[in-house]
């Protein structure tokens, strides 16, 4: 497969703004991602979201976003490198999707076993 992927790391949120805690958070993420995954040559960080999610308005996220090129390496190195740098790595959920086509993620690591779906 010759494809990039969509990558989102997803936290929960208790309001749509976030605290401090979680701007702090959603930044040093952003840094310890973008820099691990370009140093191994895996992809980089494309931004984020804070708010609502769209599938229950309820309920809030912080989406981190990234592009990838090995799907399966780079979710290994995510979950390392946030493990190892204690940003909150018992609160992630994880999905991709294939770059450049509309479709719908599919969830490849959660935090709570038993978890199935993924929603932005």
């Amino acid at each position: 497969m010759n494809g990039k992927f969509r990558l989102v790391v997803q936290y929960p949120l208790k309001s749509a703004k976030g605290s401090q805690r979680d701007n702090w958070l959603r930044d040093k993420v952003m840094e310890y991602l973008d820099l691990s995954l370009t140093e191994a040559n895996l992809g980089c960080v494309d931004g984020f979201d804070m708010g609502k999610y769209i599938s229950d308005p309820k309920k809030y996220a912080l989406n981190i976003f990234c592009i990838i090129t090995e799907e399966d390496r780079s979710i290994a190195l995510v979950k390392r490198v946030l493990r190892d740098s204690r940003l909150d790595y018992t609160r992630i959920k994880i999905a991709t999707m294939p770059y450049g086509k509309d479709e719908t993620y599919t969830l490849k690591f959660s935090y709570k076993k038993g978890v199935t779906d993924f929603s932005l």
